[in-house]
């Protein structure tokens, strides 16, 4: 009796799960979505959410986004591991300048240029998601960038940006003589340094040397052309806070806000974590001097972290939905502001930070330059080797020589 009731009960049981899960199995859709934005995963979470109740009462559907966020020291190797060996995620984040070559030619990016986004975003943003007249990525932070300065010390001492190497040592012997600490030193994550480097050697690039980069291309150049970089770097490690292996990113946003140092060499991307701890921070961005000619001296404009798809992804129709869903004409504007990012598109109604005003007024000026992407594995390379020159375990002609062999073996790959 027992066997015939369960027989009986079994059909019942599954028109109910049936009911529960929305009807048919196709109406239950799982996306993975692979990000890294580690500290802004309860914003992204909170939007997703958003996506998922808009999905089920406009069609329908269920959506579970399956959400993975990994460190930014670990989250490109975990990512190119996945989608080398199948595995894709439906939706991923990528650096738009450095990744999108790569990752287009080896098959990795769905042609969004119909996707609903592509008429909002502004065409200057566009242009850096576009590979082979395809806009393969949807943009997220379309960033000008330098390095960040708290603004009420700077005045407290009747300080300003300097425009030169040699007025940045006069705020740093100011700042010493005051018992401020210059710069905040943050090592812990590799990419945190190599920020320097960057900043430098795209002032450089852009102003002395423009031929540097054919130059490395054709094996006839060397960062030994423009070791003047070096001075800057030299500069920041001297005159910086305590123990910067024992600080990453979290804990140098905190002791940043707290006033435990005037210069942080860091982006804009970090002013929400500051800001969450000290909301009343008056933050400053300015370019950073590379040289006594304040030519060199250059607010960075790139767009970097954007979203791309899988050609393999079995549920492409949803992601692309989620997609266009990020720049939503009533949400996203609150996504966008609570994140600090810069609007890009039209549906952004929110009003800029102060931080991007002052970084826009150096693009007014033209003291800007087009960020430029660097052969794969050179920005790894640097980063790792500026860990090491501050530790002291490498010369600066050792950390040329590493950065010039990754260059080289980059081409040759």
């Amino acid at each position: 009796m027992k066997r015939i009731l369960m027989v009986l009960l079994l059909p019942l049981l599954a028109i109910s799960l049936a009911a529960c899960n929305g009807g048919d199995d196709t109406d239950v859709v799982e996306l993975d979505v692979f990000m890294s934005f580690p500290r802004f995963q309860e914003q992204f979470e909170d939007y997703f959410e958003l996506f998922e109740a808009k999905m089920l009462e406009e069609e329908n559907i269920t959506v579970r986004i399956n959400l993975e966020m990994p460190s930014s020291d670990t989250a490109q190797q975990l990512l190119e591991a996945r989608l080398s060996s199948d595995d894709a995620p439906d939706v991923f984040t990528l650096h738009a300048i450095s990744n999108i070559p790569e990752y287009y030619e080896a098959g990795y990016l769905e042609d969004l240029s119909d996707a609903a986004f592509v008429d909002v975003v502004y065409d200057s943003v566009l242009d850096s998601v576009t590979f082979d007249d395809k806009i393969v990525a949807l943009p997220l932070e379309s960033l000008a960038w330098g390095y960040l300065y708290n603004k009420d010390i700077f005045e407290a001492y009747d300080l300003t940006p300097p425009a030169t190497l040699s007025e940045m040592e006069t705020v740093v012997a100011t700042l010493n003589a005051n018992d401020e600490t210059p710069f905040l030193l943050a090592f812990q994550e590799s990419w945190i340094p190599q920020l320097m480097m960057a900043l430098s050697l795209g002032g450089m690039i852009n102003s002395e040397e423009t031929d540097f980069i054919a130059n490395m291309n054709a094996g006839t150049g060397s960062y030994a052309d423009i070791d003047e970089v070096f001075g800057i770097i030299d500069l920041i490690m001297a005159n910086g806070t305590d123990r910067p292996f024992e600080t990453g990113s979290a804990a140098g946003s905190a002791d940043f806000a707290n006033g435990n140092a005037a210069m942080w060499v860091q982006g804009p991307w970090m002013s929400g974590s500051i800001l969450e701890v000290n909301p009343d921070m008056n933050i400053g961005l300015a370019p950073l001097p590379v040289t006594n000619n304040p030519d060199t001296t250059m607010i960075n404009l790139s767009t970097s972290t954007s979203l791309a798809v899988s050609p393999t992804s079995e549920h492409k129709d949803i992601a692309i939905k989620l997609l266009n869903f990020i720049l939503d004409e009533e949400h996203s504007s609150d996504l966008f502001s609570d994140l600090k990012f810069n609007p890009l598109a039209t549906v952004h109604t929110y009003e800029s930070f102060p931080w991007v005003d002052e970084a826009m007024s150096y693009v007014a000026d033209g003291k800007a330059y087009l960020e430029q992407a660097l052969p794969d594995g050179v920005t790894d390379v640097t980063a790792l080797m500026l860990q090491e020159y501050y530790a002291g375990t490498k010369t600066q002609a050792e950390v040329i020589e590493a950065i010039d062999a990754a260059w080289a073996s980059a081409l040759t790959d």
